[in-house]
């Protein structure tokens, strides 16, 4: 039986680690965490969070291993929604990562927060 994309988020959801703007800012500073954009280039060029990097949903997981090769690294993922960070804390739990939050709130209480 086909799910739909939010049975599939929620799901998935479930079982991650989800946090507000407020939180991951002191979390990232008291971890040494890396906040990951994963929407699109252009999305980000618009506008994003100071301190963020970004690595689209498609490239997370090999562009991760490249740049953060430690499983115990603190990733605070978002994007514009929250599916598509999601979706990719997911992956990165898939391949090892074992410190992985994502940042629920909106994108723009998430440029506030972190500016």
């Amino acid at each position: 039986m086909l799910k739909t994309i939010p049975e599939v988020i929620a799901e998935a959801r479930a079982s991650l680690t989800v946090i507000s703007a407020e939180q991951a800012v002191v979390l990232v500073k008291k971890e040494q965490g890396v906040i990951i954009d994963v929407r699109e280039p252009s999305e980000y060029a618009e506008k994003s969070a100071q301190g963020s990097i970004n690595i689209p949903r498609g490239l997370v997981e090999m562009k991760m291993l490249q740049l953060y090769p430690n499983e115990t690294q603190p990733i605070f993922l978002h994007c514009a929604t929250g599916a598509r960070a999601i979706l990719s804390a997911e992956q990165l739990k898939r391949v090892g990562y074992v410190n992985v939050s994502v940042i629920s709130s909106s994108l723009d209480d998430i440029c506030r927060a972190f500016t």
